[in-house]
């Protein structure tokens, strides 16, 4: 009818205050769009992310496995941002654009920290490059997740991220651990070769062992390591969809 109609953030008149209602949705932790007609306020959408139910199981056992600090990256306003940070336990930082969070991550990393980011693989994507572990999580089909990220989650499951942590120090302590054999068998027959104790026929005989030693101990990663899982629900049947409610005032 001749109406201007927007939908948007907080920014979306930035130059009025927020209306009552829309201050008292955000304090609920919900995130709102605001609606204006023709420049002035007619109305709000606010939609609430409910917390996956393995988030929180998963995020023990992470803490279990000594990450020292967790925060929540979000582009949502500081009391959406809030409020899932303490139902979770964790820090947060709010209204961020997808650069910021990139400085985010390279601020931890000025300070020392050995930095894993945890993100969708679309907005998150610049700042799962830059961290030092990437992460991209339920990205099956996601050609710019798998591109970003060091590791590539197939399934919008929690329950991996520790399960991957555990993996993957496992793996390194098999490395590390062949490559102490490897040096320690190296020296001990080159001094026995030295001194005349292991014959030529021998010595090249010998060099089978190491590869055989190698192998087997690596073979232990195929079987399933780590602490067992605390979650068995059938991820594919949650349902992670938002539930709208609205609001309208004059």
């Amino acid at each position: 009818d001749g109406m201007s109609v927007s939908v948007g953030n907080h920014l979306l008149n930035s130059t009025r205050e927020l209306p009552d209602v829309a201050r008292s949705l955000q304090a609920k932790g919900k995130t709102i769009l605001l609606v204006t007609v023709d420049g002035e306020w007619a109305g709000v959408l606010a939609a609430e992310d409910t917390i996956r139910e393995e988030v929180p199981a998963a995020l023990q056992q992470i803490r279990e496995l000594g990450i020292s600090r967790i925060t929540l990256l979000t582009g949502d306003h500081d009391a959406v941002g809030s409020a899932l940070a303490s139902k979770l336990g964790i820090d947060y930082q709010a209204d961020l654009l997808p650069d910021d969070k990139i400085e985010v991550v390279k601020e931890y990393q000025k300070r020392g920290h050995t930095v894993v980011m945890i993100g969708d693989g679309v907005n998150d994507a610049p700042a799962i490059a830059q961290a030092d572990v990437g992460i991209a999580m339920g990205v099956a089909g996601t050609p710019v997740a798998i591109e970003a990220a060091h590791i590539a989650l197939m399934r919008d499951d929690w329950m991996l991220v520790p399960d991957v942590l555990r993996t993957a120090r496992r793996t390194m302590g098999i490395v590390k651990g062949n490559l102490g054999f490897t040096v320690l068998y190296n020296v001990t027959g080159l001094t026995l070769a030295a001194f005349g104790f292991l014959p030529p026929a021998l010595a090249a005989a010998a060099q089978a062992i190491p590869d055989l030693g190698i192998m087997g101990n690596s073979s232990r990663l195929l079987r399933q390591g780590g602490k067992p899982r605390t979650s068995d629900h059938n991820v594919d049947s949650i349902d992670r969809k938002p539930a709208p409610t609205a609001d309208t005032f004059s």
